[in-house]
C-alpha cells in the first residue's frame, strides 16, 4: 500500500460535479468524515453549529429542486448540511460552560470568560450572532472536505441554494438553526464529469502567500 501525504489527497480531490448514482460511500468513512466535523476547532468552543446527514431520497429530491438541480445532491449517496445557530443566546452559553465544567471540573476563571462572553455576546443583532456562528460552520466545512479527501470519498461545497427553502425541509427555523452550506458525498463518475479530466488550477503560492517578518 502506498503512502499518501495531505497535499497528496488534496490533490486527488475536486468539486465533483457528477457522482455515481450506483455507488454508496461506506457507513465508516461517512463516520470518520462526521468526527472530523464534530472534531473542528471554533471560536470559545462553542461549537455553534449542528450537521444533518440526508440519506432520504425524498428529502434530497426536495432539496435539490431549491438548489438549482445541482446533481450532486440525489447522485451522492450522503448529504451534509451545516447549519448554524440563528443566534447565541444564554442558555446556549450556559450549556457550553456546563459541558467545559462537567469535563475539567469547577474553573472560576472559565466562568468568568463565559460571563464576559454573554455580556458581549447577548445585546448584539442576531444577524451578527448568526454571521459568527456562520463561520464556524465553515471551518466545519473545511475539515470535512480534507477528511473526505483523506477518505478518498467525492464531494463538493454547495452555497447555490435557497437556504429559506431548504430551513423548512428541514424543520431548521423550529430548532434555531439556519442553513449555510451543503456538501454531498459520493463517488465521481469518470464518464459524465465534465471537470474531472481538466487540471488543478490554483494561484502560485508568491502571489497568495505575504510573508511578514
Amino acid at each position: 500500500m502506498t503512502y499518501k501525504t495531505l497535499i497528496d489527497h488534496l490533490n486527488w480531490r475536486y468539486a465533483t460535479k457528477k457522482m455515481d448514482p450506483t455507488k454508496t460511500v461506506p457507513q465508516e468513512k461517512v463516520d470518520a468524515i462526521v468526527e472530523a466535523v464534530r472534531m473542528t476547532p471554533t471560536s470559545s468552543g462553542t461549537q455553534p453549529f449542528e450537521l444533518l446527514v440526508v440519506t432520504n431520497p425524498d428529502v434530497l429530491s426536495e432539496i435539490r429542486k431549491v438548489a438549482m438541480d445541482q446533481s450532486p445532491i440525489t447522485d451522492g449517496s450522503h448529504l451534509l448540511v451545516f447549519a448554524a445557530w440563528d443566534n447565541y443566546t444564554e442558555e446556549r452559553i450556559d450549556a457550553v460552560t456546563q459541558q467545559m465544567t462537567e469535563a475539567r471540573g469547577e474553573i472560576p476563571m472559565l466562568n468568568a470568560y463565559y460571563d464576559n462572553l454573554k455580556a458581549m455576546y447577548l445585546p448584539r443583532d442576531a444577524e451578527v450572532n448568526y454571521a459568527h456562528a456562520a463561520r464556524q460552520a465553515y471551518i466545519a466545512l473545511g475539515f470535512a472536505l480534507i477528511a473526505a479527501a483523506e477518505q478518498e470519498v467525492d464531494s463538493t461545497p454547495m452555497e447555490g441554494f435557497d437556504p429559506a427553502e431548504v430551513d423548512k425541509i428541514l424543520g431548521l427555523k423550529e430548532r434555531g438553526l439556519r442553513s449555510v452550506v451543503l456538501l454531498p458525498l459520493g463517488y465521481r463518475d469518470p464518464t459524465g464529469d465534465w471537470l474531472l479530466p481538466m487540471k488543478k488550477v490554483r494561484k502560485s503560492r508568491d502571489t497568495i502567500v505575504t510573508q511578514v517578518g
